[in-house]
């Protein structure tokens, strides 16, 4: 899907109509992926836009004192903006800010429905441990599946911890390891005992059975959900 670019707003003529149908084009797109139950990664590209035009219009006071200017570069991170001065123009400041706001409105509508999306889902995964669990929980495996699959997706996991002086940030590295068909004979506990065989390690890995009680695609919705879900989990 194409999506925006991260300066979309005020690339070539600063106009509202333009910018308008710009946005109402990109959230078309968007719509139609959440239709088809798809969320990632549109959901979270949305939110980063709409979340930098929160940013800029709460900080309008410094926009307006710095803008209209041409733009040289961004650093997106701390949405510092940096530019060549050209004239004056309190015409094209009201542009910007109309187009802000509107584009605010808009795209929380959106975000709305994706984050909607996102709760039935979320409400539709159960994570089971399989077998006994290990001490340590940060590394393992876990098994996705959905209701009518007739295979388990087998996924190697490492918690990750990132910390910087405000906050503490997690995240999941994953690494997809096979598919394995779903009957009588191959139960969690038969996978479990496969996967310890073929480790080198010496410790029982820490094992999780995901399971989404929706037919949804998987990489674009069962994964990204099931990921953030598993992180909570492991993180108690």
């Amino acid at each position: 899907m194409n999506t925006l670019s991260e300066t979309w707003f005020v690339e070539g003529y600063i106009d509202f109509e333009l910018k308008k149908y710009t946005l109402l084009a990109y959230l078309q797109k968007v719509n139609a992926l959440f239709n088809e139950h798809k969320l990632y990664p549109q959901l979270s590209d949305l939110i980063t836009h709409y979340e930098n035009l929160i940013k800029l219009k709460e900080g309008k006071q410094r926009l307006k004192d710095n803008f209209p200017k041409k733009l040289t570069g961004v650093q997106l991170e701390q949405l510092r903006l940096l530019y060549e001065e050209i004239v004056q123009d309190d015409e094209m400041m009201e542009e910007l800010q109309n187009i802000i706001m509107f584009s605010i409105e808009k795209m929380s509508k959106t975000i709305e429905s994706g984050r909607d999306l996102y709760n039935t889902v979320e409400e539709k995964i159960e994570i089971i441990p399989v077998g006994i669990q290990p001490l340590d929980v940060s590394t393992g495996y876990f098994f996705l599946s959905s209701s009518t699959a007739k295979s388990t997706t087998v996924y190697q996991y490492q918690l990750t911890i990132f910390e910087n002086s405000n906050d503490t940030y997690r995240g999941l590295l994953t690494n997809h390891l096979f598919s394995h068909k779903r009957d009588l004979t191959n139960t969690y506990e038969s996978i479990k005992l496969d996967l310890i065989r073929s480790s080198k390690g010496h410790e029982l890995p820490a094992v999780y059975a995901i399971e989404a009680k929706l037919d949804y695609p998987e990489q674009e919705t069962l994964l990204p959900i099931a990921k953030r879900r598993l992180i909570r989990h492991v993180s108690i």
